[in-house]
């Protein structure tokens, strides 16, 4: 057998190295030396670099600088740089930001980059909500859209377990209590309300019987209860047949979590600008003597 060392490529006077593929054979071409002597600097040099910048986390190389190191120190300029900022709107109270408009735009501006990280999840980038999610940018409010009212929700919640002060609301299953004829003339008189079909004497006794003391005989909800206004087109859980039918024969119960325990007061505030600003925030309501005694007087009414 002939040693393939011995066989030189008569065309590049190489030596072979004995493998062969279709006839063709591959030659033992030895590498560059520049090429060999680069790559062994470029080793070198990465063992140096990791001894004097490693990437391991929490472990300072020979020169003390680390990325995460780097990171924290900028992110505590920026936290300097926006102490004054933050301080300001968390002594101003909620109702007289609008007085400040330039407090009042870095709130929002401080409040925007809030919501995508807390927010986003429920309402949607754009705040547009989904099923179940409302929708902030309209000016349909359940419990209120001043902006008072919006940081209330965004202090304690709703039906949040946890915050004895969350508002809360709860709708009953009429499965148990009418009957599956009854649910569906009542499902025709909810849609005749909101303009989606025609007047019905059954189911409109049936809601003057069961919904109106929440919702009104009207139809137009209750913010007091966090009863929706039914005559306005706007659904939380959808507005067709099977979706009212679903509403009224099992209830919902959607959970907002309370944010007092989870982001500090000025952050708070900056979130309620930022809802505030989305396009369906209300003017704040003026105080009503009345209204403070009554507040006062009921454990239930909110406290903003």
């Amino acid at each position: 057998m002939t040693d393939h060392k011995q066989r030189v490529d008569e065309a590049t006077g190489t030596h072979l190295v004995g493998h062969e593929w279709d006839g063709i054979e591959e030659l033992d071409t030895p590498l560059p030396r520049w090429w060999v002597y680069i790559f062994a600097a470029t080793v070198v040099f990465a063992a140096g670099y990791v001894v004097a910048y490693p990437s391991f986390p929490d472990v300072g190389g020979s020169t003390g600088w680390s990325s995460r190191g780097e990171l924290d120190e900028a992110l505590q300029a920026q936290t300097a740089a926006r102490a004054p900022v933050v301080s300001a709107i968390a002594v101003t109270p909620i109702d007289q930001l609008a007085g400040n408009p330039q407090l009042m735009r870095s709130a929002i501006e401080g409040g925007r980059a809030a919501f995508k990280v807390n927010c986003v999840q429920c309402h949607g980038s754009g705040a547009a909500g989904s099923k179940g999610y409302p929708n902030l940018n309209d000016d349909d409010w359940l419990w209120g859209g001043d902006i008072a009212s919006i940081q209330y929700t965004l202090q304690h919640g709703i039906r949040s377990p946890g915050s004895e002060e969350a508002r809360f609301s709860q709708m009953p299953a009429f499965a148990d209590i009418l009957s599956k004829g009854q649910i569906s003339q009542l499902v025709s008189h909810v849609q005749a309300l909101a303009g989606q079909g025609k007047p019905n004497a059954t189911g409109a006794a049936l809601f003057a019987e069961n919904c109106a003391s929440c919702h009104g005989d009207a139809g137009k909800g209750m913010r007091e209860q966090g009863a929706p206004n039914l005559t306005d087109g706007i659904w939380l859980y959808g507005g067709d047949r099977a979706s009212l039918t679903q509403t009224i024969a099992k209830a919902r119960y959607g959970v907002m979590p309370h944010w007092n325990d989870r982001l500090d007061e000025a952050t708070i505030k900056m979130l309620s600008a930022y809802v505030h600003s989305l396009g369906g925030g209300e003017a704040n309501p003026a105080p009503q003597p009345d209204a403070i005694t009554a507040g006062a007087e009921s454990d239930e009414a909110p406290k903003s």
